[in-house]
């Protein structure tokens, strides 16, 4: 029991842990959580994939292209990877020092922000201990002013104040972070339409499908439009970052390519089905067929709607007055007694040939038939 409860304790002192337990951050925990969401419906999808009964490759196709586009406007909602650049830099660590080490630096800019990773590249059997990931908002005006005074006061490296400074001040020739907060601003409302779009869409795919494929096509131009709000408001100077004497040259990240792969695909899928139902209007039915019996069919509907039409085009207008609609029923009881003698058709069975008078009684002859009235007692007045 002895050896059991004295590990690692000294002459009965308590236990002592003398390594750090501080782990660096290697991923976003937002994004994680938008993928595990996203993937978990598809895996569901699939598992639930093979009793479809019809429509198993269009199905496929839709839920696939639905989730990636949905994936997609998400995490380039939260994402960092809008512009990013990345470096290896041989600087200090900490201001007004003279000791120099080999670390990479990396800044990936967002809608609302910048991450700042730096990590120390070990050199000589150096133990790499040294691992910051540092994220700077800019919601409002003076958000990035006052994050970046934290970081001064908390003792940030000296690397990632220097570049946190470019986007910290807002005066003539560094207005950088000015440029980027409008760019991700205007870019963020385009992508909150182009998710509401989103939700319609899959909404509309289901219920009637030509509308949804219109609204296919309103998200993708949502989605292209975002990119294209975005490129237009980034700074007209670009941004060349100096530490320590690197060079950080910003590029589009991969955020910004898969807006633009998402909305090229909807956009050109909705071009595609808005074809055929123009093409072949009778085979274009719910993509997910929510009842096999009773298909969404345009053609038919559109048939139906006209006749539908023409038969209301035929009936005698409704008076509204009551003094109207009690003189037509005073009309209707008056001439009853009148059709009476005209309309309706009279059965006479089994009537012979040799008779030529209809009479009350049926003829007692021979060649029973059933007998044909005349025309003029099938006529049925239809006017009231």
């Amino acid at each position: 029991m002895k050896g059991w409860f004295g590990a690692f304790r000294n002459d009965g002192g308590p236990t002592l842990y003398s390594y750090t337990n501080r782990t660096p951050v290697t991923g976003d925990v937002r994004l994680i959580t938008i993928f595990v969401i996203f993937c978990t419906i598809f895996t569901a999808f699939l598992i639930i994939f093979p009793g479809i009964r019809k429509e198993k490759l269009s199905t496929f196709l839709t839920v696939t292209l639905s989730l990636f586009v949905g994936t997609s406007i998400q995490v380039a909602q939260y994402g960092s990877s809008w512009h990013t650049t990345s470096a290896t830099i041989i600087g200090s660590f900490s201001a007004f020092t003279k000791q120099r080490m080999t670390a990479e630096i990396g800044g990936y800019i967002g809608l609302m922000h910048i991450n700042i990773t730096y990590r120390h590249i070990p050199t000589n059997m150096d133990v790499a201990d040294v691992e910051y990931n540092e994220r700077f908002l800019w919601r409002t005006p003076y958000e990035m002013r006052n994050m970046f005074k934290e970081a001064l006061a908390r003792g940030a490296p000296f690397p990632i104040v220097s570049l946190v400074e470019y986007f910290s001040f807002y005066q003539e020739g560094f207005s950088w972070g000015t440029k980027y907060r409008e760019a991700g601003y205007y870019a963020t409302i385009m992508l909150w339409t182009g998710f509401a779009s989103w939700m319609l869409m899959n909404l509309l795919l289901i219920v009637v499908p030509r509308y949804g494929a219109y609204s296919m096509i309103f998200t993708g131009g949502c989605l292209l439009f975002t990119n294209l709000i975005y490129w237009k408001l980034l700074p007209s100077e670009p941004l060349v970052a100096h530490v320590d004497g690197s060079f950080l040259i910003f590029n589009f990240g991969w955020n910004y390519w898969l807006v633009l792969i998402a909305g090229i695909t909807c956009l050109f899928s909705g071009i595609v089905l808005t074809a055929i139902d123009f093409i072949f209007p009778n085979q274009f039915s719910t993509i997910l067929e929510v009842d096999y019996d009773t298909p969404y069919n345009r053609h038919v509907n559109i048939e139906e709607s006209f006749d539908t039409r023409s038969i209301r085009r035929k009936l005698p207008r409704i008076e509204d007055s009551f003094g109207d609609r009690f003189l037509s029923q005073l009309s209707t009881k008056l001439n009853h007694e009148k059709r009476e003698d005209t309309e309706g058709v009279i059965n006479r069975g089994y009537v012979s040939h040799e008779s030529s008078d209809i009479t009350e009684e049926p003829a007692k002859n021979n060649n029973w038939s059933y007998s044909i009235p005349s025309a003029q007692r099938r006529l049925v007045s239809t006017s009231y």
